[in-house]
């Protein structure tokens, strides 16, 4: 501090001298108020350094939130962005070229899911009553044409198989009978026609002795001799009508012996036929596969008696194909001897190949039980189904890990490009 800034000085003030001691005391007093503000002030700077301080670390830690938050703020949208438009477009050209190579694989194929394994299904029925008496076979067992089945009760069928030989023997019996008395009754005709041969000579004799006598001269012959030789003419002749009439008789039995024979050979064929036919019926007593198939909706036990055309089961042909319905829409390219893929939906993981072999001749409406009746007011026109008979070209059902079953679900896809 100058002298000249001084405002105590006495001299320049030209006031009067103040005290020494009042001097000291006065600048001791105005020291410790000084200092006592200063000190106050200190501490009111140090707390409001000390607030600002605290701001100042809580600026810091929201920097970074913010500075993201003004970055966000700055990015542009999602699908603004080129890496995203990239991706999209990318996948567009994908889903783009997907489907033009898809639609050009697909219009090669026409396929329905209106389709089912088809087969041949054999009923197998028994030609005579009878009882069960063995079973030869299980339930979806596998058997093949000729092999036993089913075994009946043949006692009452032996019974009449005895009854009808017997018959026969009997016929053969009166059959030789009948022959022999054709033997007889042809001797009897040969000893008749004997007899009208001789009786016709005695004839003759007669006649000639009648003329001669009858050309003598009446003086050189008695009327006794006349009487004698007409009268043995007329003998003779009645001998000749006798032996005649034997040989009528004669040939009469021939005929009606050869009837009997007639008779005789016909009941021994009927009795015949009754035999065969008692074997034949003996014979159904045994029940064989008519043809090779599984055993399927089986009725029958040991036991049961059953009825001339019962059902005993089922005997389902191996050999099966794919009948598909398919829309007549569908079937402007669709020709015999196509090849086709088949999916069986019980076995989603084989394929089969098989061809076209036919087309059926009219729709399944047309041959249904009740045909619709399209001569009407309420018509409405409905897209018809057509079956298509599809063979399979490798061999089917030969083992059990993958049978295919008639009535199973079927897609197949029939190329027609």
């Amino acid at each position: 501090m100058n002298s000249d800034e001084n405002p105590i000085n006495p001299a320049e003030s030209g006031g009067p001298q103040p005290n020494q001691n009042d001097f000291k005391k006065g600048f001791t007093e105005g020291f410790d108020k000084g200092f006592e503000r200063g000190a106050q002030k200190g501490a009111s700077k140090s707390e409001e350094g000390v607030g600002e301080g605290k701001a100042d670390q809580a600026d810091k830690a929201r920097e970074p939130q913010d500075r993201k938050d003004k970055e966000a703020k700055q990015k542009p949208p999602l699908y603004k962005r080129p890496a995203f438009i990239i991706i999209v477009s990318i996948i567009a050209v994908v889903l783009l070229a997907g489907g033009i190579v898809t639609w050009l694989v697909v219009r090669q194929f026409v396929s329905t899911d209106d389709a089912y394994i088809d087969g041949h299904v054999t009923g197998v029925s028994p030609r005579a009553s009878a009882q069960v008496l063995a079973l030869y076979v299980r339930d979806n067992q596998l058997v093949h044409q000729g092999d036993l089945l089913v075994e009946l009760d043949p006692t009452d069928y032996q019974v009449a198989l005895g009854q009808a030989k017997a018959q026969v023997s009997s016929s053969q019996g009166r059959l030789s009978q009948a022959r022999a008395q054709v033997g007889t009754v042809e001797a009897d005709v040969a000893q008749a026609v004997a007899a009208v041969d001789a009786a016709q000579v005695q004839l003759d004799n007669a006649t000639r002795d009648v003329k001669r006598y009858e050309e003598v001269d009446e003086r050189a012959r008695s009327r006794q001799q006349l009487d004698n030789s007409q009268t043995a003419q007329r003998n003779a002749q009645a001998q000749l009508q006798e032996a005649q009439a034997r040989k009528a008789a004669a040939d009469a039995n021939v005929i009606s012996t050869e009837a009997a024979v007639t008779a005789a050979e016909g009941e021994l064929q009927t009795s015949q036929a009754n035999e065969k036919r008692a074997q034949v019926s003996l014979s159904y007593c045994r029940i064989y596969a008519p043809t090779d198939g599984r055993v399927t909706q089986r009725t029958v036990e040991v036991g049961n008696y059953v009825a001339v055309g019962q059902a005993l089961f089922m005997l389902a042909d191996p050999q099966v194909w794919v009948t598909a319905n398919y829309k007549e829409t569908q079937l402007s390219h669709v020709r015999a001897g196509q090849p086709v893929t088949i999916w069986v939906d019980a076995y989603p993981h084989v394929k089969w190949h098989g061809h076209v072999d036919s087309i059926q001749a009219g729709s399944g409406s047309r041959f249904s039980i009740l045909p619709a009746e399209n001569a009407t007011g309420n018509y409405v026109k409905v897209v018809q189904r057509v079956p298509v008979k599809i063979l399979f070209d490798e061999p089917v059902n030969t083992n059990n890990a993958v049978l295919l079953s008639a009535g199973l679900s079927v897609i197949p896809h029939v190329k027609i490009r």
